[in-house]
């Protein structure tokens, strides 16, 4: 299993095979321990990294799996920029994954009754009051955006809610709803992947540190879990390390 850190590849196909060992090894070991392995996801090409790698493991207990999305947009579930709509095309009848372990919002209800209708999804898998999910998988926006918590915005202080209705993102559609930091950062395992040089200014913020006025992305820190990034070259470029 990788260690814990910053793990910096060649490329989308090398990064695909490392995340896919490692969240192989985190469902193995779910499943082992609890019977059931949880997983939220993100959009983006996070998505087609992730399900491409996924789609050729047979082997990981997939009917164990129940996955929810990190962050969705108020969208119909057959609509393309849809996150729902990503992986259950990619999953669904090629990988042994039930489409009633993926759980989507309800488009069809306002934005504060999607994420209140979300809540009760999440505790109709989860009995701890606050989720505790075996792998949150992220992606970061140019700006630092990770799942729909944006830089700025007034759900980086939300410390109650779940999941967060937006009515106001700055990225397009406006409406979306969102896992906050406070079921993020008690993941067991929170990994970020990131690529391309559009990404690198970024990440150097994230991973050596603006401390004073913090990206989103970099308050994604687990309180008793793991936290890795799954880098690309170009995304890396402007690491010190590097």
């Amino acid at each position: 299993m990788a260690e814990e850190g910053v793990h910096v590849l060649a490329d989308q196909a090398e990064i695909g095979a490392a995340l896919g060992a490692l969240v192989a090894a985190k469902a193995q070991e779910a499943i082992g321990d609890r019977g059931v392995f949880t997983i939220a996801v993100s959009g983006g090409s996070t998505t087609k990294i992730f399900c491409h790698e996924m789609a050729k493991r047979a082997d990981v207990g997939w009917d164990k799996w129940r996955v929810f999305m990190a962050d969705e947009r108020l969208v119909p579930l057959d609509q393309e920029d849809c996150n729902y709509k990503g992986y259950k095309d990619a999953l669904v009848g090629t990988v042994p994954l039930a489409a009633e372990h993926i759980y989507p919002i309800n488009p069809s209800l306002s934005v504060e009754a999607a994420a209140e209708d979300y809540t009760q999804k999440l505790k109709q898998v989860f009995s701890e009051d606050t989720p505790v999910f075996d792998v949150v998988l992220l992606g970061m926006g140019p700006d630092g955006h990770t799942a729909s918590l944006f830089p700025g915005h007034k759900l980086l202080q939300e410390k109650t809610l779940l999941v967060a209705p937006i009515s106001d993102s700055p990225k397009p559609p406006p409406n979306r709803v969102t896992l906050t930091f406070k079921v993020l950062n008690r993941a067991h395992c929170a990994i970020f992947v990131c690529t391309g040089e559009g990404k690198a200014a970024n990440v150097k913020n994230v991973l050596e540190g603006n401390e004073e006025n913090p990206l989103p992305a970099a308050l994604v820190q687990p309180l008793d879990g793991e936290l890795h990034w799954y880098l690309d070259t170009a995304a890396a470029s402007q690491l010190s390390a590097q």
